[in-house]
């Protein structure tokens, strides 16, 4: 899309804070740094301190990398760098794996040479009666430095900053605050379960942020969209405390393609002035339209179009009937029941080829139940129609499982041993040593290397149990990728050995059909490096004969759905079909009931999977197509 002067004027007029977008949070992230780098510079050269406002949470990570990294490279100094973070779970030790106290230390002031006097952050071991006078005196701090120079900001998918949920005033300052649910709920995926999320929080105050000299908000995927658009399209309310940020002299919004798709630029840019029309573009537009209006395709009107600001499109193809034809043609031709190709069918418009009839398809599952769960209805059908299906699982998923089903298994190791009288004295101590650790674990503390090894062979079995629900079995492949082996929620980046081992399945597979989680919702960030190491290992495989055969399916998981108008291939299901997939996901007891980690969907993921799969099928009814129970959904990924 080109935007021109007038557009950028229009783009003005719904844009209430300027916006910086980037293709990714990485890109995103690094020009965020970038303007850091120079300021600290510029109060170096000035013989003046640098002072900063700093987050936590994933929204900041890949900053505080490249800044550790200008640091080490480039040989930016940060001794005249003074810091204050934004907020604290309360109460919280310094040295708890979820403390913000620790996350700073780790993703930053260890790997620069800050002095260690010249970083701030709230003390989540004040005392309660003393909470107020700690506040006023961090308040006294900023102010003694001269005030903060720049914020960096995240954002909640209910629109606070810092901690101040909606509803704070705009002239709070620095405060002990109880946590709203829904971000406790977001930030669950750092604690085993809900139950030990903290529900109190110390956070500076709108007002403090508002005094900075400088504010930039970063923002990145999807789920951050509509908020995004809250807070920057529509009215500055405290119930969208971001929101209030219009008001603020020198504020920025950097974000990503991901999470700009709901501001009017991006979503109906035909809105904002002259666009290209491209035909994902046309297609955007027609089912916006039609789903606005609550009619189908074929049942739009010149004057619909004229009326909702894409009259260009009816003069470009004369009428409204052309247009429609066209589009609802081409939605049909997503919509089969043969994801692998109809073997000896000449159909020039299907998603897929129908030579070769019979494919070696490889699924990569990141975790031991995306492939069930994102698309487990093509699964079956894809062994049923006769192809090679193979299943990659990508990692362990071992954080996943909680600590009392692994007793539960433990102590039906030990009691079958016992009943049978097997003597496996090595195996026994190792199970009660393992049970000895859980009975003494703290919340904050890290799984021993035996029960991760534990949790991961639960998950493996069952991902085994659904190959063989399925039909093959004989066909998992178990990669346990590295970056993901830390233990934690927090994970390293893709590694060499990561690619390998990747690479090294794909050359001994060679199959002509890749399926691959496109979903970047997921909150663990597993499904986005997962992703990551399969396009560096495709890129690497792209001058192999076999690989220019070779097609890519990117499905999205419990999350999310592709929007209607990118849906390439869609894979219709029946009401048995759909029962089939649910009993197949069943199969992952240790991830039914209770899930860890969950994020702010308190549903199943049965039920996800059902609700996502129906509303596709639901709104490819409204748009005026066949109407069926479900549907699961396809984009192409061309690598080549």
């Amino acid at each position: 899309m080109t935007i021109n002067h007038q557009e950028i004027e229009l783009i003005d007029s719904f844009e209430q804070i300027a916006v910086e977008i980037h293709p990714a949070a990485k890109e995103g992230s690094q020009a965020v740094a970038q303007q850091i780098a120079a300021l600290i510079r510029e109060k170096q050269a000035a013989n003046e301190p640098c002072v900063l406002g700093l987050a936590t949470g994933s929204t900041p990570k890949y900053l505080y990398t490249e800044l550790v990294r200008l640091h080490k490279e480039e040989g930016l100094s940060f001794k005249n760098v003074v810091t204050f973070n934004l907020d604290e779970y309360y109460p919280i030790e310094p040295d708890a794996l979820q403390s913000y106290n620790r996350f700073m230390k780790e993703h930053l002031f260890n790997h620069v040479d800050i002095p260690e006097g010249n970083y701030h952050i709230p003390d989540g071991t004040v005392p309660k009666e003393k909470i107020k006078a700690y506040c006023e005196a961090y308040e006294r701090k900023i102010e003694e430095v001269g005030g903060i120079d720049v914020q960096i900001l995240g954002i909640g998918n209910n629109g606070h900053i810092g901690f101040n949920e909606p509803g704070s005033n705009i002239n709070s300052h620095t405060r002990l605050i109880t946590l709203d649910n829904t971000t406790r709920l977001a930030n669950a995926y750092e604690f085993p379960n809900m139950s030990q999320v903290p529900r109190l929080a110390i956070t500076m105050g709108i007002s403090s942020i508002m005094r900075a000299k400088r504010v930039i908000l970063m923002a990145w995927g999807s789920h951050k969209a509509k908020i995004v658009r809250r807070s920057v399209e529509g009215h500055s309310t405290d119930q969208v405390p971001a929101s209030l940020l219009q008001q603020h002299p020198n504020c920025q919004f950097v974000i990503d393609e991901q999470a700009a798709q709901e501001l009017t630029r991006y979503k109906e840019p035909w809105l904002t002035g002259d666009c290209e029309w491209t035909p994902k573009l046309i297609r955007k537009a027609v089912t916006s339209l039609a789903l606005k209006l609550n009619k189908s395709i074929l049942m739009l009107t010149d004057r619909d179009y004229n009326e909702n600001g894409l009259n260009d499109l009816v003069v470009q193809y004369g009428s409204a009937y052309e247009l429609n034809i066209e589009q609802f043609n081409g939605i049909r031709d997503t919509i089969t029941g043969w994801p692998g190709g109809k073997p000896g069918a000449n159909l020039p418009n299907h998603p897929e080829r129908s030579e070769p009839a019979s494919k070696r398809v490889l699924i990569f599952s990141p975790h031991p139940d995306d492939d069930i769960i994102s698309m487990g209805g093509t699964f079956i059908r894809l062994h049923e129609q006769g192809h090679d299906v193979h299943v990659a699982y990508q990692t362990s998923g071992n954080i996943a499982v909680t600590d009392e089903f692994v007793l539960r298994f433990i102590d039906f190791a030990v009691g079958f041993d016992k009943m049978f009288e097997i003597d496996s004295n090595k195996s026994s101590k190792v199970l009660e040593e393992a049970k000895a650790f859980l009975k003494i674990k703290k919340p904050s503390q890290k799984d021993t290397p035996e029960i991760r090894a534990i949790k991961g062979l639960i998950r493996r079995c069952e991902a085994k149990a659904t190959c063989r629900y399925v039909g093959v079995e004989d066909n998992a492949h178990f990669l346990n990728l590295p970056f993901y082996e830390t233990g934690l929620v927090e994970k390293k980046p893709m590694g060499e050995e990561d690619i390998q081992i990747t690479v090294d399945l794909l050359q001994k597979l060679k199959p002509q059909q890749i399926y691959c989680a496109g979903d970047l919702a997921d909150p663990h960030g597993t499904h986005k490096v997962c992703l990551d190491i399969i396009f560096a290992a495709l890129e690497r495989l792209k001058n192999e004969d076999w690989i220019k055969d070779c097609w890519v399916w990117l499905y999205k998981g419990a999350w999310q759905e592709w929007d209607i108008h990118e849906i390439e291939m869609a894979v219709p299901m029946s009401p048995d079909q759909v029962m089939q997939k649910r009993l197949g996901i069943f199969i992952h007891q240790s991830q039914k009931d209770v899930v860890p980690f969950q994020g702010t969907d308190l549903r199943e993921f049965w039920q996800r999977a059902e609700d996502r799969n129906a509303n596709t099928a639901e709104l490819y009814d409204k748009l005026g197509l066949q109407k069926y129970a479900a549907m699961e959904a396809f984009v192409r990924y061309h690598f080549l």
